[in-house]
């Protein structure tokens, strides 16, 4: 539940990013938020890692797909929106 509840969590900040990109930009500030939302969401899934490897006691190994998953589903979202738009 709690990596359904992050992958939430990245996609509300990419509708941030994306609407924060449409204010300050039309179209194509929201294709360097999308990207910029890369960079943003792979620090917030790497200290999600951080967190349940040193308060959860996971090892690395257990955590990694998690990171996988956690990363990769709000980022695809954002690949293809920046595609679409670009």
């Amino acid at each position: 539940m709690h990596t359904v509840l992050v992958v939430v969590v990245g996609l509300g900040v990419l509708g941030l990013c994306l609407l924060a990109g449409h204010t300050l930009g039309g179209v194509s500030g929201m294709t360097r938020a999308a990207l910029a939302f890369l960079l943003l969401w792979l620090l917030g899934a790497g200290i999600n890692l951080l967190i349940g490897v040193r308060s959860a006691g996971y090892s690395v190994a257990d955590e990694l797909p998690v990171f996988l998953v956690v990363f990769a589903v709000p980022s695809l979202a954002a690949a293809a929106l920046w595609w679409r738009l670009h």
